[in-house]
């Protein structure tokens, strides 16, 4: 998987978040353990000790009722025994009902009791009720005392532990308490140092490479293009790389060609123009190589001055670059040797389209720069190269047209010089004109 900005951005904050789950969650875990621990306290032991306390309440009224039918012998206390004995058994059923550990054979030995101290109260009001109050009383002071002690015995018990159980779950509930608050802080700054140090390292690793890019970015504006500007990453930043490195290349070669370039027209010079030659050769791709050059051009300018000369040369230039965009030749190359010369290098059919719509638009739109009286005679009175005077033709335009795949010329100074071959016998013909090496062998 290619680890974009965005993804290790992504999986910074994704393992930030999972850190910060973590805390919360061991958080809310404790949280849930003392809550447990509070409900066990209230629901189970509060509960017991409560229950507790009501049974040795109740059986204490229990026993006053037993004692005072004895002395008393009346018929209501005898009741109030047996509702003392149902609240008791009411008692019994609400420990019954609580998850208290250990509760179950107490209660069943309670229950046992209670109705043996029943039937003993049953067997004390009969002897009463036959006028034997000692053997009522002895029952009581030996077999109805031996039960209440049991039950108040197993009772206590029974209490002392509820409290026990509070007093450890309290306990535990405070350390358990310290223990998680330390753990979730302990937590909570590892979260913070690990996402603080997950934020330098990509920070780290985004700012290191732009710092690079940034005195990349210098030494091409100082002119350095010569610098390895790649870096082995596979995000963005390396993409980036990559397009500074192939920006450099490029504005190195359009600053060769700047520097190379014609000042009059702008257009690449000699060197610039061996290269495209040179890479075309190597490509072993079918592309013809034009060589356009003025007749009579200096004369022109002998007569008409160095600067409207100039302004000859630059029309060439813009009629040659107007019909190469008419024809979206975005893959063509256009040249100033010097001078009067030009090259125009493209696919073998559409060089001679160029050629063929920049003779026949050629002589119309180069007439202008001659004063009326030349235009209207068709020639122009100038000093030749001995500097004697003489008629000369308007100013023509003559183009060599020579074409290869890269299998007959072995380097771009001999295909220029089959042009130049071609161009001298192209002078020979007259006015404008455009001449392949077809047309040379047709002859």
């Amino acid at each position: 998987m290619k680890l974009t900005i965005y993804r290790k951005l992504l999986l910074s904050y994704l393992a930030m978040a999972l850190l910060t789950v973590l805390a919360s969650a061991y958080a809310i875990y404790s949280l849930q353990r003392l809550n447990e621990l509070a409900v066990r306290i209230i629901s189970d032991d509060v509960a017991v000790v409560d229950v507790s306390k009501k049974l040795l309440e109740t059986l204490i009224a229990w026993e006053s009722a037993e004692k005072r039918y004895l002395i008393l012998r009346d018929p209501s206390i005898e009741e109030i025994f047996r509702t003392r004995s149902r609240e008791f058994a009411d008692g019994l059923g609400e420990l019954g009902k609580s998850r208290f550990p250990g509760v179950a054979p107490v209660l069943a030995r309670l229950s046992l009791i209670r109705g043996q101290y029943d039937e003993l109260f049953s067997k004390e009001a009969a002897l009463v009720r036959v006028n034997l109050i000692e053997e009522a009383q002895t029952i009581s002071e030996n077999q109805g005392r031996k039960a209440i002690d049991e039950m108040a015995l197993r009772i206590r018990a029974m209490q002392k532990r509820a409290e026990q159980d509070i007093d450890a779950r309290m306990n535990a509930i405070k350390e358990q308490g310290l223990s998680a608050s330390r753990i979730t802080v302990l937590l909570s700054l590892i979260s913070l140092a690990v996402a603080l140090l997950i934020v330098m390292l990509v920070t780290y690793n985004i700012s290191r490479p732009l710092r690079r890019l940034e005195k990349a970015t210098a030494l091409i504006a100082d002119g350095k293009f010569d610098n390895d500007f790649r870096l082995n990453r596979r995000d963005e930043i390396g993409s980036l790389a990559g397009a500074f490195s192939t920006m450099a290349q490029r504005l190195k070669i359009l600053e060769e060609r700047n520097l190379d370039a014609s000042p009059l027209t702008g257009l690449p010079g000699n060197r610039a123009i061996e290269q495209e030659i040179e890479k075309r050769l190597q490509k072993r791709e079918r592309f013809s190589l034009c060589h356009v050059d003025l007749d009579n051009f200096k004369p022109f300018a002998d007569k008409y001055g160095y600067a409207w000369g100039s302004e000859v040369i630059k029309e060439v230039a813009r009629m040659l670059e107007d019909n190469m965009k008419a024809m979206d030749s975005r893959n063509d190359f256009l040249g100033h040797i010097g001078g009067d010369d030009f090259v125009v290098i493209s696919e073998p059919p559409r060089a001679e389209r160029i050629c063929r719509e920049l003779v026949s638009g050629f002589d119309g739109r180069i007439r202008r720069f001659y004063m009326q009286q030349d235009r209207e005679q068709g020639f122009f009175i100038g000093l030749d190269r001995k500097g004697v005077q003489q008629k000369f033709p308007l100013i023509s335009v003559t183009i060599a047209i020579v074409t290869d795949d890269g299998t007959r010329f072995r380097s771009p100074l001999d295909m220029a010089e089959a042009a130049a071959r071609l161009k001298e016998y192209a002078k020979t013909l007259p006015g404008s004109n455009y001449v392949t090496e077809k047309d040379v062998e047709r002859k």
